[in-house]
This record gives C-alpha cells, sequence and structure tokens, in this order.
C-alpha cells in the first residue's frame, strides 16, 4: 500500500505529540515563575527602592520584600503556582510603596 500510513507511525506520532504535549505544559510552571517574579516582581521593588520607598512607605515596602523574598523561596523548591502568587502580591505592595513614596516626596 504506497503512501498509506501503517499503525506503527500512527503510534509514533501519537507518541510524539504526547511528548509535546508533556514538555509545553511542564514548562508552564517554571516560565511563569520567571515573568512573575523574577521579572515584574523584582522589577517593581527595584524601582520602589529608587524613589526611597523605604523611609516613606515602610509598611508597602516591607510587604513588597517579605512577599518576593517568600515567592524566591517557594520557586526554588519548584513550588511555581505559590510562587507566581507571591509574585504577584509582592509587585502590587512595590507598586503601592512607590506610590506612597513619590505622593510623600511630591515626584511625579
Amino acid at each position: 500500500m504506497a503512501g498509506a500510513c501503517g499503525l506503527g507511525d500512527k503510534v509514533a506520532h501519537v507518541r510524539w505529540a504526547a511528548a509535546v504535549l508533556c514538555l509545553a505544559l511542564g514548562a508552564c510552571g517554571p516560565v511563569g515563575y520567571a515573568n512573575e517574579v523574577a521579572r515584574r516582581a523584582a522589577t517593581a521593588v527595584d524601582d520602589a527602592r529608587a524613589v526611597d520607598a523605604p523611609k516613606h512607605s515602610p509598611y508597602w515596602w516591607t510587604r513588597a520584600t517579605q512577599y518576593l523574598e517568600k515567592a524566591r523561596e517557594t520557586g526554588a523548591r519548584a513550588d511555581f503556582q505559590a510562587s507566581n502568587l507571591y509574585g504577584k502580591l509582592a509587585a502590587e505592595a512595590a507598586e503601592k510603596a512607590a506610590a506612597e513614596s513619590r505622593a510623600k516626596t511630591g515626584e511625579p
């Protein structure tokens, strides 16, 4: 039978598709971690530090840094779902710290 796919070819295609799917789903956790924690949260904390948030907004600053630390800790244990949540909370707190610091110092 020229041009026909044999059963062995179909099984190989299914195995290949399953392997690709597993790799794609397995990468979601680390990719989300890298985006939420390593980029967004860390950048937000750095931005808050730049406007002197530790001095002018100690509550939000402490909250941001503690959540960032917890995000990194849970990410190191490969608990990416919790790490992404802590990263989101860290970024939100850092943004509030920066806004409060700017309001107190009169910066735009």
